[in-house]
C-alpha cells in the first residue's frame, strides 16, 4: 500500500466564512474591479463591477431573501447558466445564512424534481421562463413557496422584498456562519447511479482555496483574470469562483458556448479552466480552421513539432533543430492560437476526467501549459494538482497541502483532507460506504502514486473490463487516445466477459463535414445537417479506414490482449438530453451499454 501526504500550507480558521472575502475587499479597496459583465445589448464589450458595488448588490439581494422568509440553513435552489447573476446570488444566499442548491440549467425535469425533493428546498431562483416551467413541473405536488425568474425581473422583485430588512439583520445572519456551517449541497453527476447531495461546508471551501492558492500562486498575479464558462453547478467551476473572489482576481462569465471564442478574445484572461472535452474541442477547432484555410498540413506539422518540443523539455533542453522549428511554427501557427484566447493566457486548469498526454504536450508546446488536477464533488474539487513549478504530464499532480492520498490493496485511490465532505445529505448508508472512521474517502477510482508523490488515475473501479480470457483492462486511457482523433466525438470500450475488447464510436459532426468535403464524397457539398451526413457515411469504407487508423495508433500503447479488435461507428450523437452524457460531459457508460446493447452484440458475431 503506497501513501503520500503533503504538509499543510494553510491553517484553517476557527471562525469566519466565505462571505468575509466580499466584505474585506469592499472595505480595503472598494474601487477594485472584481467582475466584468456584458452591458445590456452590447455583447462585445465589458463593464467592470467593483468590489464596493458587488458588496452592495449582494447585501440588497440577501435582504430580499430574508424579507421573503428565507431562514438560516434553508436551502435555495439555483437554476441558471454561467453568468454574473449566478455568483451574485450564490453569495447573497450565504449572506442570508442560507444554503445554495445548484442545478444544471440543462438538467431534465425528472432530475430537477429528485434534487428538489431530496434537498427539501422550498424557494428557487431560475434564469429563464422555460426554467420556471420546468422547475414547477418537477416539483410535482410539492409546492415551491417562491420562484424568482431573472428574465422576468426576478432580481428586482427580490430587492424590493427586502425594503424593510435592515443591513444589520443581514450582517447578523452572515456573521453567524462558521467554518462548520453548511454552505451548499452539490449533487454528484450521476455517472454511476442516482445523484447524491454532498454536504460542503464553508470550511471545506476555505481549506480548498487556501491550499490551492499556495500550489497555483503563479496564476494569481496582480493582473490575473479568468473567464468562467463551465457550469457553476459543477464544483470545479464553483471553487474557481470562490478562489477568484478570495484573491481579488477579475472574473467574467460566458454563458453561450457559441460566443465562447469571441468572449475569450475580447476579455483576454490570464488563465482558464475546463474539462478535457473543452481542450479537445479547442484543438479540433483549430485544426478544422487551418484545413479550411488551406493550412491543414502546416498545422499538422506544427502540432507534431509542439508535442515533440514539450516532450523534449521534460528531459532537459530541446535540441537546436527543435528550437528552430519551434520559433518558426510559433510565428506561423502558435501565436495565432494564443491570440484566439486573448493573447494573455499562459495557463489552463483541467479537471473532471483524464487529459490525454499528447493533448497536454501540444498545449504546453504552443505556450499554454495545462495544469491537470484530480478531485471529486465529495472533495470540494481538487485533492491533487500539477503546479507550474511541479509538473509531470500524464499525472494529475501531487496532493495539495494538508492532503493525503493512498492506494488501497485493490488499487483504489483513497483521500483524506479538510476539503473532504462530512457526509451525503440524508443518506447515511451511502456515506458509510465511502467514508471510514479515520476520514479516508473511497474515490471509486483506480490509480498509482510514484516515488515523488505524483498521482496517476487509471480509471473508474466500476468500469474495469475483464475479458473471457481473464485479461483486466482499464478502458479510459485507450478511450482517451482514440478520442483524440479529430473525427471521433466519443468512444466507449466494451468486452467484459467477452473474447476481446471492442469499441463503440460516435463522430464529431463539424469535423466529419470538413472531412467529407476534403475527400470530395459525392453530394457532400449539399449536406448541411450533421445527422444526415453521419447516417449516410457511417458505413463508408474510407471513413472507416480513418477511424481504423486512430484505433491502430491507440493500440500501439497497449498489449495485444488489451487492444481494440473491432469497432462500430454509431449514426447518433450522444448528449445530455439523450441521456448518454452527464452535464459535465462525462459518458454514462451503463446508459450507453443498455441503449446500444444490440450494437455490442453485433460486434461479437
Amino acid at each position: 500500500m503506497r501513501e503520500f501526504a503533503s504538509p499543510a500550507t494553510y491553517v484553517a480558521p476557527r471562525t469566519g466564512n466565505l462571505t468575509d472575502d466580499v466584505v474585506r475587499h469592499a472595505r480595503s479597496d472598494p474601487d477594485r474591479p472584481m467582475f466584468a459583465v456584458h452591458p445590456v445589448h452590447s455583447p462585445d464589450t465589458w463593464t467592470d463591477v467593483t468590489a464596493g458595488e458587488f458588496h452592495q448588490q449582494v447585501v440588497a439581494v440577501a435582504r430580499g431573501l430574508i424579507g421573503a422568509g428565507v431562514g438560516p440553513g434553508d436551502r435555495v435552489a439555483l437554476l441558471c447558466s454561467t453568468r454574473f447573476e449566478w455568483t451574485l446570488l450564490d453569495y447573497a444566499i450565504w449572506f442570508a445564512g442560507a444554503v445554495s442548491v445548484p442545478l444544471y440549467d440543462s438538467s431534465p425535469a425528472e432530475q430537477v424534481g429528485a434534487i428538489l425533493r431530496d434537498s427539501r428546498a422550498d424557494v428557487a431562483v431560475v434564469e429563464r421562463l422555460e426554467h420556471r416551467e420546468r422547475i414547477g413541473a418537477a416539483a410535482s405536488g410539492r409546492d415551491l413557496r417562491r420562484v424568482w425568474c431573472l428574465d422576468d425581473d426576478g432580481l428586482d422583485e427580490l430587492v424590493a422584498a427586502g425594503s424593510r430588512i435592515g443591513e444589520d439583520q443581514v450582517d447578523e445572519r452572515r456573521r453567524a456562519l462558521r467554518p462548520t456551517s453548511l454552505a451548499t449541497l452539490v449533487y454528484t453527476s450521476g455517472t454511476t447511479g442516482d445523484p447524491k447531495g454532498c454536504e460542503l461546508t464553508h470550511g471545506n471551501f476555505l481549506h480548498e482555496i487556501g491550499s490551492a492558492v499556495h500550489e497555483l500562486d503563479l496564476l494569481f498575479e496582480d493582473d490575473a483574470s479568468t473567464l468562467l464558462f463551465l457550469p457553476l453547478a459543477h464544483v470545479f467551476a464553483r471553487v474557481v469562483q470562490v478562489g477568484a473572489v478570495h484573491m481579488g482576481v477579475r472574473l467574467a462569465h460566458s454563458a453561450d458556448v457559441r460566443r465562447l471564442m469571441a468572449d475569450l478574445e475580447s476579455f483576454a484572461p490570464t488563465f482558464i479552466l475546463g474539462v478535457p472535452r473543452v481542450f479537445e474541442k479547442l484543438f479540433t477547432g483549430a485544426s478544422q480552421r487551418a484545413a479550411a484555410d488551406g493550412r491543414g498540413r502546416l498545422f499538422d506539422r506544427a502540432a507534431e513539432a509542439a508535442i515533440a518540443y514539450s516532450r523534449a523539455s521534460d528531459g532537459g533542453r530541446p535540441g537546436r533543430l527543435q528550437r528552430a522549428r519551434h520559433v518558426l511554427y510559433d510565428r506561423l501557427v502558435y501565436a495565432r492560437l494564443r491570440e484566439s484566447l486573448g493573447g494573455r493566457c499562459r495557463y489552463a486548469i483541467s479537471g473532471g476526467a483524464p487529459l490525454g498526454e499528447r493533448l497536454a504536450h501540444f498545449f504546453r508546446g504552443i505556450g499554454l501549459t495545462v495544469l491537470e488536477g484530480y478531485g471529486l464533488t465529495e472533495t470540494t474539487a481538487a485533492v491533487t494538482v500539477n503546479s507550474p513549478d511541479q509538473l509531470k504530464i500524464g499525472t494529475v499532480g501531487r496532493p495539495v497541502g494538508g492532503t493525503a492520498v493512498r492506494v488501497d490493496e485493490d488499487g483504489e485511490l483513497l483521500v483524506r483532507g479538510e476539503q473532504v465532505m462530512s457526509s451525503y445529505w440524508n443518506d447515511e448508508v451511502s456515506t458509510r460506504a465511502v467514508l471510514d472512521g479515520a476520514g479516508w474517502l473511497r474515490t471509486g477510482d483506480l490509480g498509482e502514486i510514484d516515488s515523488e508523490g505524483f498521482v496517476r488515475v487509471i480509471g473508474r473501479k466500476q468500469e474495469i473490463l475483464v475479458t473471457a480470457g481473464g485479461k483486466v483492462v482499464a478502458p479510459s486511457a485507450l478511450e482517451d487516445r482514440i478520442r483524440q482523433h479529430p473525427l471521433v466525438d466519443h468512444c466507449v470500450l466494451v468486452g467484459d466477459g467477452r473474447p476481446f475488447v471492442a469499441a463503440l464510436v460516435t463522430l464529431d459532426r463539424d469535423a466529419l463535414r470538413e472531412w467529407a468535403l476534403s475527400v470530395a464524397k459525392p453530394g457532400n457539398g449539399r449536406v448541411s445537417e450533421g445527422d444526415e451526413l453521419v447516417r449516410r457515411l457511417h458505413h463508408d469504407p474510407d471513413l472507416r479506414s480513418w477511424i481504423q487508423a486512430a484505433v491502430d495508433e491507440a493500440n500501439k500503447t497497449v498489449s495485444r490482449a488489451e487492444a481494440v479488435r473491432r469497432f462500430e461507428i454509431l449514426p447518433v450523437e450522444w448528449s445530455e438530453d439523450g441521456g448518454q452524457l452527464t452535464p459535465s460531459l462525462k459518458v454514462k457508460r451503463a446508459a450507453v451499454l443498455k441503449e446500444f446493447a444490440a450494437a455490442v452484440e453485433e460486434l461479437y458475431r
